[in-house]
């Protein structure tokens, strides 16, 4: 059995034996004048020693009345218990309280908020969500049960529900959510997508954007959906609001606004375009779109000459990759071995690196993930920009 157990039991059974000894029921007197210990006290204390902690635990709360001396000894070993991790023995702590009809009602919903986060901790969503919707109405806890029932109906992938939750939450602790219920209905928009219903995610975007009118999310999903249907200026004003929504995810929509542009036959609108993109924010997508157009336009020796000059300003390891690239088609047989050598290098170094960064917790990956599989924050994962990045 660990210290920590040890340390933690003792005390309870300390706190047990002086509850007996100030009630007198079960001590008395030996002739030689000393206490005698109850026979439950002293086979609490073996089975202490003799490292049997689950008959330990379970004797030690039979010993302790639930009263108002008691309720809060149960509640801090159940919650020391749960933040152990030892779940189970949480859950029985606090269930063998609220079975206790001498509780209050404060004591009671007290009892049945650890209860449910004793649920969550192990899984039992539907429990959780049982005791938290009884609790939404009882204050001090019906902040603290909305979080929690937001979060459960994201893990359930609940998102009606979970829309209903975050308004109520928003009044109930005049706060913004809008942001993630921006992300609930562009769920839901992913859903109907799924289910082969564009129109209904169309509305269900639009009503993201009025949740959050900076919701870039939606803007991306609002342009896909328009360029598939062959829509490209309506999916070209989506795609360009991301500029004024949040600049850093313009890389993401680079090559789909140069596909609107080029169904239009706007290829000389798009120069201009994305070279005012370049000269605002020196990304990388957007240098390399303005390479492929420029290569089409003016030939190989002028995208070359471009790159070059950009790279002078900003190294960029897929600027470089990009340059080898159109110097092998330039180069002698000799030359261009050595070139190969040094594609294979910038290859290999953009396969291994992570693409996108969470700005809260610091979680990396090569997927655009819209909330954090770490921190589970939402729009808080951006691509990485710098030398390996955009």
């Amino acid at each position: 059995m660990g210290i920590e157990i040890l340390f933690l039991l003792l005390p309870v059974a300390a706190l047990s034996g002086w509850l007996l000894g100030r009630r007198g029921t079960s001590m008395r007197r030996r002739d030689d004048g000393c206490l005698e210990m109850p026979s439950e006290y002293i086979k609490g204390l073996n089975y202490i020693l003799n490292e049997q902690q689950d008959k330990a635990i379970d004797l030690f709360i039979q010993m302790l009345d639930v009263n108002s001396e008691t309720v809060e000894t149960h509640l801090a070993l159940g919650s020391l218990f749960r933040r152990r991790g030892e779940v189970d023995r949480a859950i029985r702590i606090h269930q063998n309280l609220i079975a206790r009809p001498t509780l209050n009602k404060s004591q009671r919903a007290l009892a049945l908020f650890e209860l449910g986060q004793d649920y969550m901790r192990a899984g039992l969503l539907d429990r959780a969500e049982s005791l938290f919707g009884e609790l939404v109405d009882s204050a001090p806890h019906s902040q603290a049960a909305l979080r929690h029932l937001v979060d459960i109906y994201q893990q359930e992938k609940d998102w009606d529900d979970a829309i209903r939750a975050a308004h109520r939450l928003e009044q109930c602790a005049n706060t913004d959510l809008s942001f993630m219920v921006a992300q609930f209905y562009c769920e839901q928009a992913e859903q109907a997508l799924r289910q082969g219903e564009p129109s209904r995610a169309l509305k269900l975007l639009r009503r993201a954007m009025g949740e959050d009118r900076n919701c870039v999310r939606a803007s991306m999903m609002e342009g896909d959906i328009e360029r598939s249907a062959g829509n490209y200026k309506a999916a070209l004003k989506a795609y360009q609001r991301i500029e004024q929504q949040d600049p850093e995810y313009l890389s993401e929509v680079i090559q789909p606004m140069l596909e609107c542009y080029k169904a239009l036959q706007r290829k000389d609108e798009a120069i201009d375009y994305f070279t005012t993109l370049l000269d605002k924010y020196s990304g990388i997508s957007t240098m390399l779109v303005l390479a492929d157009l420029i290569e089409e336009r003016d030939g190989e020796l002028a995208s070359t000459e471009f790159i070059t000059r950009f790279l002078k300003q900003r190294p960029s390891v897929r600027g470089m990759d990009r340059l080898i690239e159109l110097n092998m088609g330039q180069a002698s047989d000799s030359v261009r071995d050595k070139l190969h050598v040094l594609k294979e290098v910038t290859d290999q170094i953009l396969t291994n690196k992570s693409v996108y960064n969470c700005v809260h917790c610091g979680f990396s990956g090569k997927s655009l993930h819209w909330q954090c599989p770490s921190c589970k924050h939402w729009n808080t994962i951006k691509p990485i920009h710098g030398v390996e990045g955009e």
